[in-house]
């Protein structure tokens, strides 16, 4: 039946009707894209034909359907008949009528896209290469033939070149042919063709190429259109094989220099092409390209700053090319970033009265790039105010030594003096170079007027895109140099008013200005902006009331940084705030009452209504029992709840002590319900803002209230969530806190909570903010009185006892329940604390075959106990816990260990001197001692706390004695307590490491090499600056003829 239908749609293609041969043509299309199509032998014969017929037909859109049966006629066939129909298309483009030429282009470029199978595709690319070849090449062959072949060759390599890899050589020689070509459509075919073949060339082919261009560019007197197509050919190479093309700049990169500086004046398109070749060149070879840097630097420019020709049309091409060039050359080398500012920056800023507006967005873009390398490059830089020290390493030819001189500037300027002599005023062999990540910021600093002045130009101009890209320069600014425009805000006032008020302004040009407008409103000291405040309020309100929801969202932003630079502080003096608190009050209440509106619109206005209210609530009394329902509501929308959630915990953290009796019953109920979602984010803000508001508005909330959070609370705290129930933990901390006369809170806490955290320290998850938290709860439940001390402590001890169906408890667990017994311990107080002391040395004293699980948990509550509180006062306790260490429980030795090196912390000067003797004289021990003394030197590396000098050095004597240990265990506790050490005395410890990398004991350099790993840690740290310069000494190890120092130094 399939086959009857098909056999009248073919009959219909072939009428005369050429609205039946339409209706049948589409029919065909139809049955084709049907997934279950499948045609025999014959039929496959036929539809191809009469396909390939149909795209001759004098119809167009008949021709123009036949085109789409292409698409899925290649999917269904055999592969022969699709090399049977790619050589006849082949054929009518080579040999058929002109009119026909471009369907069956199109076509071939259809087959070209989608055929997707490999083995099909080498199968036609056997007949299609040649056949393309010869259109290329043969001497008969028209132009438009030429072009429709290159074009078709082009997709084939782009998809297909690396399957054509015998035929690239003779692609390679045909197309390189037609760069002479006289036609210029065909050599700017031909470049595109070369850049598609070039990234699957193998390296010699893609030498021959750039070798072959070069010499083209090299030949006396060539044309100037040929220049430029060889030009054009170089940088189309570079773009498509990237680094590869980095060892042919050496011939390259001084022919184009040479042609964009003795090009002729009425030759922009020459040096346009030259310049974005060398753009190229800095994206993709950065490091290849670097000695060219400086000569490209100036050529760059130099056309930036040409002069305009009569011939406009095409100079600002020239322009654009080198604005564009400058920018690559920043991004890519932000090493040169001091070198740039002084020989750039002051040409960039000149530059942004371009004429021309595209050119003029160019020059704004590369100077924003310049500006995100300097912020880039200096993050974390003490401020621009402060004294900088600056090194200056002088270089004199006629002198035989190189002196460093150290000098402070105390202001910006200074260094830009001492720097443009530097790079611009020396002469007689003097150099002068500086600290890379100082002195960007510096000079920028210096050029902050010039770039406000130009920029104030800018923003008077009339057009939308020059204003835009103006708001754009300062936005970066701003980010890079906070507080730099203080002096300048005057000035830019004007420019801000406008762009918000002119009618002629469009929505991103008022999105820019105003987020421009927050970002200097938040990065200024608030008094900066008082003068200028009824100046820039009128049009931040009146942009609240857009119909635009982005600028209306933005202009809400901006209303909530200005509700904190009018009222910087409760008091208010030195500025009269309050005739500006209703304006603000009414343009955000419109929008908070609206409910037609966009959720992002809808958002701001919640935000920016918490900050009114606790920044101005003691003068809108009148206003808050209307406004606060207000917030409630939006409490009870899905969308906006959080953002209501959030604004209340400002409102609450406000020290004006908002008066929220008329809503606060309502706002904790809601809250207390939110704890039920299984919205996290929503979970996560609830808990902050019910923390808050317990702090602030304790005494308002009932018992009742209290009672039903906690019982909600218990269903939070859990390891399955370790933030939320760190968060939770700590909002009963609050509540106990708040309230210890209620012995019902107290009640609640002990029956749901306190099982619920009894359970959670058993987790082998628990760390960090969670473990923190449940330590402050169960010194919470001791300092609020309503649990006994004795209770607690039993039910902690208690839980490290394992289950009977289970393996045991956790090792983790043990040392959580043992820095909880600490805790709570401590918050009991001295006596209590004493007592627990002498009960678990007792435990200590039990045989340990019988109790190792309580003498386990015992040395690891003794050394949390002794960590946090001197316990000299307990006789011979160091000599009980060394006695474990003859316990036959590796588990048992390693908490001995632990507990000695803890209690040791709180008094060093007894309990130390004991661990190094104990390490010289007891040869079995001194593993377990080493560990002990690690974890002296750990604690007081994370306290940030100093040893005497006398003890570093009897450290360091003992650890470099153990360096050259036979037992590798030795060897790296050893080198964990020289990294440690060197946290705290970075001075002694880095020469002293530095020396030892030349010991002639294999050991030695090893343990030295891990040491410096121990040593390297995320956070900064002082030794940060001191091993700095010496780095290099370590990583030197990697060529160590010991096998262990090179795979040491391989993890650093």
């Amino acid at each position: 039946m399939a086959n009857l239908q098909m056999t009248g749609i073919l009959e219909k293609m072939t009428g005369k009707d050429k609205d039946y041969r339409y209706m049948a043509t589409s029919d065909l299309l139809n049955e084709l894209n049907k997934e279950g199509f499948k045609a025999d032998t014959d039929l496959e014969i036929k539809l191809s034909n009469i396909v390939l017929q149909q795209l001759d037909d004098v119809a167009g859109d008949v021709s123009g359907l036949a085109v789409k049966c292409v698409v899925p006629l290649v999917k269904k066939v055999s592969e022969a008949r699709v090399v049977e129909m790619t050589n006849k298309l082949c054929e009518k483009l080579l040999h058929g009528k002109d009119q026909h030429r471009d369907i069956a282009s199109i076509a071939l470029k259809t087959i070209a896209s989608e055929v997707t199978v490999i083995s099909l595709a080498q199968s036609i690319l056997v007949t299609l290469s040649p056949q393309l070849i010869k259109g290329i090449t043969s001497p008969g062959m028209s132009t438009e033939i030429k072009c429709e072949c290159l074009d078709i060759l082009c997709d084939v390599l782009h998809k297909f070149g690396n399957l054509m890899a015998n035929d690239h050589e003779l692609l390679l020689n045909a197309l390189l042919s037609q760069l002479n070509s006289n036609q210029a459509t065909v050599r700017k075919r031909t470049v595109s063709c070369i850049a598609s073949l070039a990234s699957s060339l193998s390296d010699d082919l893609l030498g021959k190429t750039t070798i072959e261009v070069v010499r083209k560019l090299r030949t006396k007197g060539a044309k100037p259109e040929m220049i430029r197509t060889n030009i054009q050919m170089i940088g189309a190479l570079s773009r498509s094989v990237g680094y590869r093309f980095g060892p042919y700049l050496g011939d390259t990169v001084p022919v184009l220099i040479n042609y964009c500086t003795s090009a002729s004046e009425n030759d922009e398109e020459l040096r346009e092409y030259g310049l974005q070749a060398l753009e190229s060149f800095l994206l993709r070879c950065p490091r290849d390209i670097y000695s060219y840097c400086d000569e490209i630097l100036h050529l760059a420019l130099d056309d930036s700053a040409n002069e305009y020709t009569d011939d406009e049309d095409v100079s600002w091409k020239v322009r654009r090319a080198a604005a564009k060039c400058l920018a690559a050359l920043i991004v890519s080398r932000p090493e040169v970033l001091a070198k740039l500012y002084v020989e750039a920056c002051p040409k960039l800023i000149d530059r942004f009265k371009e004429r021309e507006e595209n050119v003029k967005m160019d020059v704004f873009n590369t100077f924003i790039e310049l500006l995100r390398q300097t912020g880039n490059v200096t993050k974390g830089q003490i401020d621009m105010n402060e004294s900088r020290r600056v090194s200056v390493l002088l270089c004199m030819e006629n002198l035989s030594y190189i002196k460093t001189i150290h000098l402070n500037f105390s202001c910006a300027k200074q260094v830009g003096q001492v720097l443009k002599l530097g790079f611009a005023g020396l002469h007689d062999g003097y150099a002068l170079e500086l600290d890379d990540k100082i002195v960007p910021r510096c000079l920028l600093n210096q050029e902050v007027p010039k770039i406000v002045k130009s920029i104030n130009r800018q923003l008077r101009e009339k057009s939308i895109k020059t204003k835009v890209g103006a708001f754009s320069v300062l936005r970066e600014l701003v980010v890079v140099l906070p507080d730099c425009l203080a002096e300048h805000i005057g000035s830019l006032i004007p420019g801000i008013e406008k762009a918000l008020n002119d009618k002629s302004s469009t929505s991103n040009l008022k999105i820019e200005a105003l987020t421009f407008t927050r970002l200097v409103l938040a990065s200024h000291s608030p008094p900066v902006f008082h003068p200028y405040i009824k100046a820039l309020s009128s049009p931040v309100l009146s942009a609240v009331g857009e119909r635009y929801y982005k600028v209306t969202a933005e202009a809400l932003r901006v209303c909530g940084e200005l509700v904190r630079v009018v009222r910087p502080n409760i008091q208010g003096y030195g500025f009269d705030f309050k005739p500006y608190v209703r304006p603000l009050y009414n343009a955000i209440m419109s929008r908070l009452t609206n409910q037609d509106q966009d959720q992002e619109v809808k958002e701001c206005a919640i935000s920016c209504m918490g900050l009114v209210i606790s920044t101005f609530g003691d003068n809108l009394k009148t206003e808050l029992p209307v406004c606060l329902p207000v917030l409630v509501d939006r409490m009870g929308n899905e969308i906006t709840r959080l953002t209501a959630v959030k604004a209340f915990a400002v409102i609450a953290t406000s020290p004006l002590r908002i008066d929220l009796p008329c809503v606060l019953e309502n706002v904790i109920a809601e809250l207390t319900a939110f704890l039920r979602k299984a919205n996290r984010a929503l979970r996560q803000a609830t808990l902050g803002t019910l923390n808050s508001l317990i702090v602030a508005y304790g005494d308002q909330i009932g018992s009742s209230a209290y009672e039903v959070i906690i019982v909600e609370l218990s269903t939070l705290i859990s390891d399955s969530d370790l933030h939320m129930a760190a968060l939770a933990l700590e909002l009963c901390c609050t509540l106990m806190t708040d309230r210890k006369s209620s012995p019902n809170v107290g009640l609640a806490v002990r029956n749901k909570v306190l099982p619920q955290a009894l359970t959670l320290i058993k987790s082998p998850l628990l760390q960090g903010q969670a473990l923190l938290a449940l330590r402050n709860f169960f010194a919470a439940l001791v300092y609020s009185a309503n649990t006994s001390f004795d209770t607690l402590l039993d039910s902690l001890l208690s839980s490290a006892k394992p289950a009977p169906q289970s393996g045991g408890v956790a090792k983790q667990a043990l040392y959580s329940i043992a820095q909880c017994v600490a805790v709570l311990c401590l918050a009991a107080g001295d006596k209590k604390c004493s007592s627990t002391v002498d009960m678990l040395t007792e435990m200590l004293k039990d045989d340990s075959s019988t109790n190792s699980a309580k003498q386990h948990l015992a040395l690891l509550c003794l050394g949390e106990i002794g960590r946090r509180k001197d316990l000299s006062l307990h006789a011979n306790i160091e000599t009980i816990i060394i006695e474990s260490f003859q316990s036959p429980f590796e588990e048992i030795k390693s908490a001995a260990s632990y507990a000695l090196g803890n209690i040791a912390v709180s008094n060093l000067s007894k309990y130390l001197p004991f661990i190094l003797d104990q390490i010289d004289n007891q040869q079995k021990k001194q593993y377990l001692l080493l560990h002990s003394l690690k974890e002296v030197i750990v604690r007081q590396s994370v306290d940030k706390a100093e040893f005497q000098d006398s003890s570093v050095e009897k450290i360091l004597k003992l650890l470099f004695t153990h360096c050259e240990s036979d037992e590798e265990g030795v060897r790296n506790v050893v080198a964990e307590c020289l990294g440690k050490i060197a946290l705290v005395e970075p001075a002694k410890l880095v020469p002293a490491l530095k020396v030892r990398t030349t010991s002639p004991a294999a050991f030695t350099r090893a343990t030295v090499v891990i040491a410096v790993k121990y040593s390297i840690v995320e956070r900064p740290e002082k030794i940060d600056e001191i091993i700095y310069p010496e780095i290099s000494s370590f990583l030197m190890l990697i060529k160590d003829h010991d096998r262990a120092s090179c795979n040491y130094t391989l993890l650093l």
